[in-house]
């Protein structure tokens, strides 16, 4: 372990605090100044655990070794001791990694003096015992000598000592015992050692007496309540030995038992703070991995289990407006709920941290199981919370997890937990999502195409396909539209469904989004001069590139480099991109618009249809959804309804100064029904499929003679 070391001036000053810290605590031959000269070399320990790079708090079990050693045995040296550090070491510092690294060495060097004192006792306990056994066995050869040495051990012993027969009958105990139980002598005597058995002793415990008084072992120790004869319960390390006769046969049994109750509380109490979150008092994120590996490691045939991960929305606004004092109130409040909620059914309910809980659901018989006990906690979490006379409004979200234990493992299991979380707060909060495997892999094949993404683009796998566009009123094509394709090395061609929002998501749009425009400029200035009306490219773009304050700029220059004319190319941006768009990216459409960079709003009639927003909007040309053309017919055969719609926004548009275009038109019919209605321009598979510059270049030179009787 990388050791810090520690300044002479904070040694000593650590060693004087803690001499004077345990005076008198213990019988300790050693005045003042001794006592801190013995604490000095333990002091620098505990500074160099506490400084240790990383944090390793095993040293801190030799402290306590030590202590014991220096015959610092008196339990209140040990609490003194734990009560001092957090000020000696941390300060005034609150932060959860102090708590956690005095928690740490608090627990290791309380661990070291308990199993140094419990050795120290259990060598005590050994010379009792050979002095017993000796002081019998030799009973015949020096009788007197014998049961002075016996009786002085026996009596004077500051632990207790028993004595039975063969069958569990007491037939003596001396002093220290007989003050421990609160019986006489002869009460003792009246009572058989199987009166003295605790209620919540376990079932090993008989084993290993009855195993002794039949002669099959010679001792054993245990760790065992004894009630008191006023009723109270103590703990006791006991140890039981067998003395047999000159034949061989059991005859007496000698019990040695020392009362570690105070001890054992101290333990206890260390164990539960190393358990539980110290803000809430609900258990942490150790005791809670470590009960959900019990569940999994050894998991039941046929058993299920559930989670809950709980993170309360807004939860930092709370903090941020009114103080961290105040959020503390609030998520022990919400943690009171959720112990309550989850307490009536004998659920764990653990803090990981910060605003985010977990309830532990086993035996589970569905997915049903953990909804309800998400639903009872969104219940208890949502009512108002009162803190000095304000009223404070909590919501969560919630990812469940709900799935057999033998196909369950401890990281799955949280990471599942986790990424439902997720969802929940990606769908709007306020609500749970439950785990479904192919959501998941869905999304991990989006990322793995994601992080892949880059390397794409720098490879020069990205290619652009080109469909046209054609005028319903003259059959002669207006235009193409760019089309992103992705030629994956291993998945072959891929169409941007499969990766365009998860570019959005990272980023890699804007760079993609560049090249695309410059691609299709490029391509556009191959078909330059070929027809009397300039040929206009329309490309997709995405929200996220009106944030690029280069935009403008890089369009300005890559037209003039093409020779094209700012009207020639139309940058199309989907309806639920658009609507709603203010500020800086509906200032850069607008700047666009004004240089004669057509807008269009694509796939419209997907998202919200609203035409009286459009009014402020820069738009050019509406391009209609294909959901709209699918039963349009012409000559008044179209579904009334069908009719009537594309024909209303078609009015609207023009009413508002838009062209519009028809999307995925596929059949003569509905690019005649189309012309009917007045829509301005079509694309679809009936005017040609997405293809190569070749492939549109030859189509248009071949067929664009014929083009003008198709209807």
């Amino acid at each position: 372990m990388p050791e810090t070391p520690a300044s002479q001036a904070a040694v000593i000053d650590l060693a004087a605090r803690w001499a004077r810290t345990v005076a008198d605590t213990s019988y300790v031959p050693m005045d003042l100044p001794e006592t801190q000269a013995y604490l000095t070399v333990l002091a620098e320990q505990v500074l160099q655990v506490w400084r240790s790079q990383p944090f390793d708090p095993e040293p801190a079990r030799q402290v306590g070794s030590a202590l014991v050693d220096g015959h610092f045995t008196n339990p209140d040296t040990l609490s003194r001791t734990l009560a001092m550090l957090p000020q000696a070491l941390a300060g005034e510092a609150v932060d959860a990694v102090s708590l956690s690294r005095v928690g740490a060495v608090q627990g290791m060097l309380a661990a070291g003096y308990a199993t140094r004192l419990q050795e120290r006792t259990l060598a005590e306990q050994d010379a009792i015992r050979t002095a017993t056994v000796v002081a019998r066995g030799e009973a015949e050869m020096a009788a007197r000598a014998s049961e002075a040495r016996f009786r002085a051990v026996f009596a004077g012993a500051a632990i207790g000592i028993g004595l039975g027969d063969a069958n569990g009958k007491i037939i003596d105990a001396n002093p220290a015992l007989m003050k421990m139980l609160g019986f006489s002598l002869l009460e003792m005597r009246r009572r058989n050692v199987g009166d003295f058995m605790h209620p919540d002793d376990a079932q090993k415990v008989w084993k290993l007496y009855e195993q002794l008084i039949l002669g099959f072992r010679e001792s054993f120790q245990t760790a065992k309540q004894f009630l008191r004869s006023d009723g109270h319960a103590i703990w006791t390390h006991l140890t039981v030995s067998l003395i047999r006769d000159s034949l061989g046969k059991p005859e007496f049994q000698v019990a040695v038992i020392e009362d570690i109750t105070d001890l054992r509380r101290l333990q206890n109490q260390l164990q539960h703070q190393a358990d539980h979150d110290e803000l809430t008092g609900l258990a942490n994120r150790a005791l809670f991995q470590r009960s959900l590996g019990q569940l999994t490691t050894d998991p039941v045939q046929g058993g299920r289990i559930g989670l809950c991960l709980i993170d309360l929305d807004g939860f930092k606004a709370i903090n941020d407006s009114v103080g961290h004092a105040v959020g503390d109130q609030v998520l022990v409040e919400v943690a009171s709920r959720l112990g309550a909620v989850s307490e009536k059914e004998g659920y764990l309910v653990a803090r990981l941290g910060g605003d985010e809980f977990v309830i532990l659901v086993p035996d589970t018989i569905g997915a049903q199981d953990v909804i309800a006990v998400a639903e009872a906690a969104f219940k208890a979490v949502e009512r108002p919370i009162t803190i000095a006379g304000r009223t404070y409004s909590v919501t969560a979200s919630a990812g469940l997890v709900e799935r057999a234990t033998t196909s369950a493992d401890t990281a799955d299991l949280m990471r599942a937990a986790d990424i439902t979380l997720y969802w929940a707060k990606a769908d709007g909060k306020d609500r749970w999502a439950l785990f479904d495997y192919e959501r998941s892999d869905r999304e991990v094949a989006e990322y793995t195409l994601a992080r892949m993404l880059p390397e794409a683009l720098q490879n020069h796998e990205f290619h652009l396909a080109y469909q046209p566009l054609f005028t319903l009123a003259t059959g002669l094509p207006s235009g193409v539209e760019a089309l992103l394709r992705w030629h994956h090395p291993k998945l072959g061609n891929l169409l941007p469904a499969r990766f365009i929002e998860a570019a959005e998501e990272t980023g890699i749009i804007v760079p993609l989004g560049r090249w695309i425009l410059q691609t299709a400029c490029r391509q556009a200035r191959t078909w330059a001069g070929r027809f009397a009306d300039p040929l206009r490219i329309s490309v997709n773009i995405a929200i996220r590139q009106l944030a690029d304050r280069q935009l403008i700029q890089m369009i300005q220059t890559t037209l003039e480099e093409n020779g094209l004319q700012p009207g020639q190319l139309q940058l199309e941006l989907t309806e639920r991109a658009v609507i709603g768009t203010d500020g800086e990216p509906l200032a850069v459409l607008r700047e666009l618009a004004d240089i004669g960079v057509r807008i269009a709003i694509d796939d419209f009639g997907t998202g919200y249809s609203n035409m009286t927003y459009l009014r402020r909007l820069p738009v050019c040309e509406l391009k209609l959804a294909g959901s709209f053309i699918n039963e349009v017919r012409p000559g008044g055969d179209s579904r009334k309804v069908d009719a009537q719609i594309v024909g209303s926004l078609v009015s609207l548009a023009h009413t508002l100064g838009m062209t519009v275009t028809a999307e995925e038109v596929e059949t003569k019919a509905q690019a005649q029904a189309l012309r009917e209605l007045g829509c301005d321009t079509a694309q679809g598979n009936y005017f040609g499929a997405p293809s190569s510059p070749e492939e549109i270049q030859l189509m248009m030179d071949q067929h664009l003679p014929q083009m003008g009787g198709r209807y």
